[in-house]
């Protein structure tokens, strides 16, 4: 089986990080690196034109010196974007801080402002808790509102009033935009970011149980094919034991009967090796058997031929069916049959001779299985079964009435005998569990 490839990336971030882990940016500082060099470049980009320009530098009255040092603390501002994910709270005091430098070297009105006070702004919201993002974003917007206020007092424009109060509404919408929209975008990406991985947790945990409910469905369906195969094979091979006994006693004295017996024999061996296939076969994944795999699970409708098989075995055993016959769901049908045929095991290897009456009762809504034998009028015959295996015939036709909802019991009767008794309903199904005797 090949390995599934990887998905192909879905949304534009996961194209984004696809792409830079591609070009060598794999990891945060990398990342941080580029984009504070990216910011800068930009930046001295478009504002160095602008500053330089004989007009605007003329009538501001800006020295050659003071307009190369606003440059310069622009560029080591955005540089400081380095430092974002690492350092969210250092990056943006040391952003802010540089920004007041520039206000206190250009006039108010035309102070340098790039973008990396906003970047810091919304990577504090983004990397840090609520309240203490929006206590350092609000701090560093009431400190930059401070200084430009008090610039402005201290050097009025010469517009008067109309100037000054423009440059004040100018400066707290600039603060509003520059503080409280980063903050704002970046709580917003914290939460989905919280959000996400709330759901890959809970999607982890799903997964997990499901592979935890499918591993016990494993087991459990494990344990119902060994129980299948026990339930088979003590079948099947005490009877190849009873008749080889035959056989031996026969092949002297009555050599036709022997023979006929030995036919039998081979019929049994036949169909041993039918049911062995057929269990071993459910456990074969879907196609993969041939005409056996395709065989019905024996179920009610065959306890004719397996009580038919017990008399051949030298015993009298009783079929009496009462009532119509319902439409219990398959794997309680095996289980009845199965539970039988576990019984007629038990009463020919530990009650070789007594009577046995099997009695099946159909209600509405239920199926009631019974099989009592009475006691033992011989030395019991040899056991199929490995020694100490004996106890397990009973624990898994109690685990099996347990898988369709039914219930099991074996109790000793009054005279000596066993009564060993089913009872399932029609409409429920397996792992729906089920009382205990």
């Amino acid at each position: 089986m090949h390995p599934h490839p990887e998905p192909p990336p879905r949304t534009v971030v996961e194209r984004l990080d696809a792409r830079l882990t591609a070009l060598g940016l794999a990891g945060p500082r990398r990342r941080d690196v580029a984009l504070a060099v990216l910011v800068a470049a930009g930046t001295l980009a478009v504002v160095t034109p602008v500053v330089l320009a004989p007009g605007p530098a003329a009538e501001l009255g800006l020295a050659p010196g003071t307009v190369a040092l606003a440059l310069g603390v622009v560029t080591v501002q955005n540089l400081l974007l380095a430092l974002r994910r690492t350092a969210p709270a250092v990056c943006l005091a040391l952003t802010v801080g540089l920004g007041l430098v520039n206000v206190v070297l250009i006039p108010v009105g035309a102070a340098l402002r790039g973008p990396a006070t906003a970047i810091a702004a919304g990577t504090c919201g983004s990397r840090l808790p609520v309240r203490r993002a929006g206590a350092l974003v609000g701090a560093a917007a009431v400190v930059e509102t401070a200084v430009v206020l008090t610039g402005i007092a201290v050097r009025p424009s010469g517009d008067a009033l109309l100037g000054a109060g423009g440059l004040v509404v100018s400066q707290v919408l600039s603060a509003v935009l520059v503080y409280g929209g980063p903050l704002l975008l970046g709580v917003y990406l914290r939460t989905r970011r919280r959000y996400a991985e709330l759901d890959r947790v809970h999607t982890a945990g799903v997964v997990a149980a499901y592979r935890e409910r499918a591993d016990a469905a494993v087991a459990r369906e494990r344990a119902r094919m060994a129980r299948e195969l026990h339930d088979v094979a003590a079948h099947h091979l005490s009877a190849m034991v009873v008749q080889a006994a035959v056989v031996e006693r026969l092949v002297d004295r009555d050599p036709d009967e022997a023979r006929r017996t030995a036919s039998r024999l081979r019929e049994q061996g036949r169909r041993t090796l039918q049911d062995l296939r057929l269990v071993v076969g459910a456990l074969r994944e879907p196609g993969a058997g041939g005409a056996e795999a395709d065989t019905p699970v024996p179920g009610l409708a065959e306890l004719d031929g397996l009580v038919e098989q017990a008399r051949e075995l030298g015993g009298p055993v009783e079929l009496v069916r009462r009532g119509d016959p319902g439409e219990p769901s398959p794997v309680a049908d095996v289980t009845c049959y199965r539970v039988v045929q576990e019984a007629l095991v038990n009463a020919r290897e530990h009650a070789p001779g007594a009577p046995v009456r099997v009695t099946v009762t159909h209600t509405d809504d239920r199926v009631a299985v019974e099989v009592v034998n009475g006691p033992a009028r011989g030395t019991p015959a040899p056991s199929a079964d490995a020694p100490g295996t004996r106890g397990f015939g009973l624990a898994g036709m109690r685990e099996r009435a347990q898988l369709v909802g039914g219930t099991f019991s074996a109790v000793r009767t009054g005279d000596g005998g066993w009564q060993v008794r089913l009872v399932v309903p029609h409409d429920r199904g397996p792992e729906t569990g089920g009382g205990r005797a």
